[in-house]
């Protein structure tokens, strides 16, 4: 397998991309099981990345798919597009960490490619199917999560009604270990993919893969071990506005909040879907907060971090546009 270091350092910058989407979205994994001290954030994080870490043995690879010839001609990428597609992906990721915004990794990902096209080819690069998709579950997924999250939150709170509150504590800080691996094996299995996807595109374009789009199983291991050591790393600004500022959580209100995230990362990928962690688990903590009372959700944070998401593909566009451009310009100044 003859790889020049060009795709080689690219393939770097990817796996770059997937550590900052782990140490990015740590937050989304622990927030609530941190929140609500059922584990220190130390055990926090290595239960989580553990479990992003095998996701590839539950989850097929049909969102790597999707990022790999689902959202640009397949044809129009070389390595210019995929390395202006990282640098508009990875800076958005950055500057939302800094401003403590947990904002979506893959949505800056497919921002980032939509530049990087657009600004190359034009608006025929785009394969509209996929990019339909991914912006419908902009809303779609922290809908699905608020209202999973708020009917499992209904059930668990009926079905306790009569269990005093010290018994429903240590009954639900055993549960939240559960949820919170179903949680961060669907963070895995969906955002790690994401990365799968690229590389693989790199590798294709690159003539390093031949034939029909496949995921090499090396390819898929480099991708997990990577967001799994983001994870490990985590990105401790944006656990407090997850697991406090969104909503005052208990141990009942932390399981139902991450098996409803769960279950909605299960159905996306099942149809793959690149959907948003982020938005997800968001939703959700918003429909368990929702129940105690519609107050306890604090809306004014809330409308903050949508407006981060509606801005994610457009402003990693714009950046991986700038970047692309900057990169021919290099280029014709050295010829």
């Amino acid at each position: 397998m003859d790889i020049s270091l060009s795709v080689l350092l690219l393939i770097l910058l990817s796996l770059v991309f997937d550590f900052l989407n782990g140490f990015h979205d740590s937050a989304n994994s622990i927030a609530t099981v941190v929140s609500t001290r059922v584990l220190t954030p130390r055990w926090a994080v290595v239960w989580a990345a553990f479990f992003n870490f095998i996701a590839f043995l539950f989850f097929g690879l049909n969102v790597a798919n999707t990022i790999g010839k689902g959202i640009i001609d397949i044809a129009i990428v070389d390595q210019a597009v995929i390395f202006a597609t990282l640098v508009g992906a990875c800076s958005w990721d950055v500057i939302t960490w800094y401003l403590g915004l947990p904002t979506s990794s893959s949505h800056a990902l497919i921002g980032g490619m939509i530049g990087a096209a657009l600004v190359k080819v034009g608006s025929s690069a785009l394969v509209w199917n996929g990019i339909t998709k991914t912006v419908v579950f902009i809303f779609v997924s922290p809908i699905l999560g608020l209202i999973l999250g708020t009917v499992l939150g209904t059930a668990v709170y009926w079905a306790c009604r009569n269990a005093t509150p010290r018994n429903v504590d240590h009954l639900f800080r055993r549960g939240q270990l559960l949820s919170a691996a179903l949680y961060s094996m669907g963070h895995g299995g969906n955002d790690a993919q994401k990365t799968m996807g690229i590389i693989t595109v790199l590798l294709f374009s690159a003539g390093v893969l031949r034939g029909e789009f496949h995921v090499p199983l090396y390819v898929v291991l480099l991708c997990h071990a990577s967001i799994a050591l983001g994870t490990m790393l985590g990105g401790w600004r944006i656990v407090k506005t997850m697991g406090q500022k969104v909503a005052k959580l208990k141990p009942v209100d932390g399981f139902a909040a991450e098996s409803s995230a769960a279950a909605t990362l299960a159905i996306s990928s099942g149809f793959g879907i690149p959907v948003s962690t982020t938005h997800t688990i968001t939703g959700a903590i918003m429909g368990v907060g929702s129940i105690r009372r519609f107050s306890a959700v604090r809306w004014g944070v809330a409308r903050n971090i949508v407006w981060a998401w509606i801005l994610t593909i457009p402003a990693a566009a714009v950046i991986s546009a700038a970047a692309y451009l900057l990169i021919g310009r290099l280029l014709v100044s050295a010829a």
